[in-house]
Order: C-alpha cells, then sequence, then structure tokens
C-alpha cells in the first residue's frame, strides 16, 4: 500500500485539478446535458492527467540531485529514494500504454491525441532545457496551461471565446511568475538555475500587470455581447466582484508564507478553496439554470 502511495505522489495525482481547464469548453458551449460528450471530456481528463504524470516523473528523474538540496523536493519519491529511477522508468512506460489503449478504446479525435502528444513533448523539453532559459520558461508555462483549454475544445470540436482564452493566458502569466518569485525567495541555494536571470521586482510588477489584465480580460468576457446572447442573461458581469476577490486572496497567500506553486496555494487555504466552489456554483447557475 506504501509502494502504490509513493507512485501516485511520483505521478503527482493532486496537480490534475489543474486539468480542470479542460471542463470549461463543455460548460461555456453549453454542451454539458450532453452525456456522451460529458463522458468523453471525462475520459480526456484522466488521459492529460496520466500525460502529465509521465512528465511529471521524467522531470524528477531528470532533477534528482537538485531535489535532494531543496527543503521540500527532498520529500519527492525518486528524491527520498522511496522509488526507484527503474521503478520510476517503469510507471511512466505502463501510463503511456494506458494512455495509448484508453484513446484507441474511446475514439478520440487525431486533434486532440496530437495535443497530448504536444503536451508530452513539450514537458520533457521543457525538462531538459526550457526551464533553464529566463521568460521562455515562464511562456511554456503558461502554454500548458492554454492547451489544456484547447484539448477540451478539440475534444468536443467546439471554439473557445478568445477573451476566455486571454482570461486563461494572463491568469497563467500571474500563477507562474509568482511561482518563479516565491522559488526565489523560499528557497536558499542554485535548486533552479533559471531564478539567477530574474529579481523579485521585475517579478512583482509583472505579476501584477497580468492580475490587472486578467480581471480586464474576464470583464469583458462577461460583457460580450456574444456571450449575453448564448447564455440568455448579462448577469455574468456580476462574478467579476468574486474573481476580484479570488485573486487578491491568492495574492494574500503568495506574499505569505507560501511556495509560490498554484496547487499547494489553493488546497492549504479553505478560505480560498470555499471562494472557487462559490464561484463555480454562481457561474453553473447564471449559464446552466
Amino acid at each position: 500500500m506504501t509502494k502504490i502511495l509513493n507512485y501516485l505522489k511520483l505521478m503527482r495525482v493532486k496537480h490534475y485539478i489543474k486539468n480542470f481547464l479542460i471542463f470549461l469548453p463543455i460548460i461555456f458551449s453549453l454542451n454539458f446535458y450532453q452525456i456522451d460528450l460529458d463522458i468523453k471530456v471525462l475520459v480526456g481528463f484522466i488521459v492529460y492527467g496520466l500525460t502529465c504524470s509521465i512528465a511529471y516523473i521524467f522531470n524528477d528523474i531528470q532533477d534528482v540531485e537538485k531535489d535532494k538540496k531543496h527543503p521540500d523536493k527532498c520529500k519527492r519519491p525518486i528524491a527520498s529514494g522511496k522509488v526507484s529511477k527503474v521503478e520510476a522508468y517503469i510507471l511512466a512506460a505502463a501510463l503511456l500504454i494506458a494512455i495509448i489503449i484508453i484513446n484507441i478504446v474511446a475514439q478520440m479525435n487525431y486533434w486532440s491525441m496530437g495535443i497530448l502528444a504536444i503536451c508530452l513533448i513539450g514537458n520533457l523539453l521543457y525538462s531538459k532545457v526550457l526551464k533553464n532559459i529566463p521568460l521562455l520558461d515562464v511562456v511554456v508555462l503558461v502554454t500548458f496551461f492554454v492547451l489544456r483549454v484547447i484539448y477540451g475544445a478539440c475534444i468536443i470540436d467546439v471554439t473557445v471565446s478568445h477573451w476566455l482564452y486571454l482570461t486563461i493566458i494572463a491568469f497563467s502569466f500571474y500563477l507562474s511568475l509568482g511561482k518563479r518569485r516565491n522559488e526565489m525567495i523560499k528557497v536558499e541555494g542554485n535548486t533552479r538555475e533559471v531564478l539567477k536571470y530574474y529579481t523579485k521586482d521585475f517579478l512583482d510588477k509583472n505579476m501584477y500587470m497580468c492580475l490587472a489584465l486578467t480581471i480586464t480580460f474576464y470583464s469583458l468576457w462577461c460583457v460580450d455581447p456574444i456571450n449575453i446572447e448564448k447564455f440568455g442573461t448579462n448577469y455574468l458581469v456580476f462574478t467579476v466582484p468574486l474573481v476580484m476577490a479570488i485573486c487578491m486572496k491568492y495574492s494574500l497567500n503568495i506574499e505569505g508564507n507560501s511556495n509560490g506553486d498554484p496547487v499547494e496555494v489553493l488546497l492549504s487555504d479553505k478560505i480560498l478553496i470555499g471562494l472557487v466552489i462559490i464561484y463555480v456554483l454562481i457561474m453553473m447557475g447564471i449559464i446552466l439554470l
């Protein structure tokens, strides 16, 4: 049982929470009531998570020596010695086989499978090279967030609003820059090479520029005449203050004693989780009822 838990930790299953972005296209295209599409997106959610897990495994294998010097990452299964490199490679191979089988059985379209390949290759390149190049490392992280939305849209063959894409892009920049900011502040020693190219002032200024753009783009999405007509309501604009509150609470956490990882920041704060749940319920009530 302990070994299984170590494998799940190596797969970083809790980071699958980021893959809920895959559900945005089916929700905002009002196809949520079509069970066959719901099942397809759910399968996509699982497959995308497994794909990311392969990337996480190779990243941990690649960074094992640096992780051993990190106050938090030293607890990861490979760095702590709880999972050997051989076991990690076998697990990655098993996940890849599972992904191929699931895609064939679920009859996923070629576009969605192509995005999975881009995700996997991109993550491997990031682990090997791209994470050491300033700014490009952040751009790649943002791309991974956006790919989730594109993947969700490809699965059910729908178009996503440009304003929504811009919102995701801006917020992803904010999250990624915040992660780098707190890695720089909280971690002593050279555990991430790219950090030597950044300064706290640079990261702070650009973080909050991206946060302001996030609120702006989201507000424009809410008042977009196309969305008002599609959803049959102009009440979306009233969710803007709640989104602002969520962003401010997240910022408060980032400014506090946080390592900057978006998943850790969210899951460690019950108030933030509560605000997100309230937002989801209100949004679902507005567009689906």
